[in-house]
């Protein structure tokens, strides 16, 4: 018994000296990063940082935290922020929002209020924290602009992981319901008001490739930039409105797409109505656009349905033998 008493205290005492050493390395490791971001340029202040936990997490919080990324000129603040683990998974991070924040940029001020935001993180066991997986859950979003605006999201969930099949990709997958947009947003697609106020359903389910790993060096650095899309389903349901795509591109070194994305619309030319009046296309335009996509919808069978091949290339975006002008640009700032 004495020997097991003993045998006990020794094992207690090494778990001890684990958890001070795990708690004080995640503590230090995370002062250091927000001293070298400061040294870097950044806006990095915060008032307290303490893990706490024993015996078996690593709670760490941060009180009254600023970052602002010189490069952007974006910066962000929080009363508290939290970073939370299990002490025998340091690299399986619970990350807690509070209730409220503020994003600023070089042209407004945002306040963003959350009943739920809340991520669960987990990195590739190494120092360069590679991203393996991450889901975010989001509730009751609201984002208000000191410019007049504010938008909410009643309930919204973002989920990666890396793909197992091909290097340096991630599969993507993002829903949001009764998503709220800013009403002069609305307004300016929606001139007549026949539409509700919320989009019911948006979706994507997606693998994107990147030309490097998502690590702690994509925040210090330069973002990794993506290479294609595997676009599995991009949905969107706002009314009687209801847009489907699926299809595949690559992306190039300036940010352009290059390939095919099917395209399937329900009352597309309410659709193409809404484009018109908000300016998304010329009105003089309208009208020989109209009747190309009447042939398309009528030789897919359905003349309230628009099935189609949007195509990307040489900078350029088609609907099927429809030009409609320049692609967009793939590039994160």
């Amino acid at each position: 018994m004495r020997f097991l008493i003993g045998v006990i205290v020794v094992l207690a005492g090494l778990y001890g000296g684990y958890w001070f050493l795990g708690s004080s390395a995640v503590e230090t490791g995370l002062k250091t990063w927000l001293d070298d971001r400061g040294q870097e340029g950044w806006v990095a202040n915060y008032s307290e940082l303490n893990t706490v936990g024993f015996p078996s997490r690593f709670d760490t919080t941060v009180t009254d935290l600023e970052l602002a990324d010189p490069a952007t000129g974006v910066l962000w603040s929080v009363p508290k922020f939290e970073l939370l683990a299990l002490s025998y998974r340091p690299n399986e991070i619970i990350a807690q929002w509070p209730d409220r924040q503020t994003l600023a940029t070089p042209l407004q001020k945002i306040d963003i209020t959350s009943e739920k935001m809340r991520a669960s993180v987990a990195f590739d066991a190494d120092t360069d924290l590679i991203l393996n997986r991450s889901t975010v859950d989001l509730g009751a979003v609201t984002l208000r602009s000191d410019l007049g605006w504010d938008m909410s999201l009643e309930k919204g969930l973002v989920a990666t992981r890396q793909n197992v099949d091909t290097k340096l990709a991630h599969d993507i997958f993002f829903e949001a319901s009764s998503f709220k947009p800013a009403e002069a947003a609305r307004l300016s697609i929606d001139t007549d008001g026949v539409l509700p106020d919320v989009f019911e359903t948006l979706k994507i389910d997606a693998t994107v490739g990147f030309d490097a790993p998502w690590d702690r060096f994509a925040i210090e650095r330069q973002r990794p930039q993506p290479t294609f899309v595997d676009l599995k389903l991009a949905q969107g349901t706002w009314g009687q409105l209801d847009l489907k795509a699926a299809g595949e591109f690559t992306i190039d070194a300036q940010g352009y797409p290059n390939g095919t994305v099917t395209v399937k619309a329900t009352n597309w030319r309410d659709m193409l109505k809404i484009a018109e009046t908000s300016g998304a296309i010329p009105q003089g335009a309208a009208a020989s656009l109209e009747r190309g996509l009447s042939l398309l919808a009528n030789l897919s069978g359905n003349p309230k349905t628009l099935d189609a091949p949007l195509s990307f290339g040489n900078g350029r975006v088609s609907l099927g033998p429809i030009p409609l002008g320049p692609a967009p640009r793939f590039v994160i700032r």
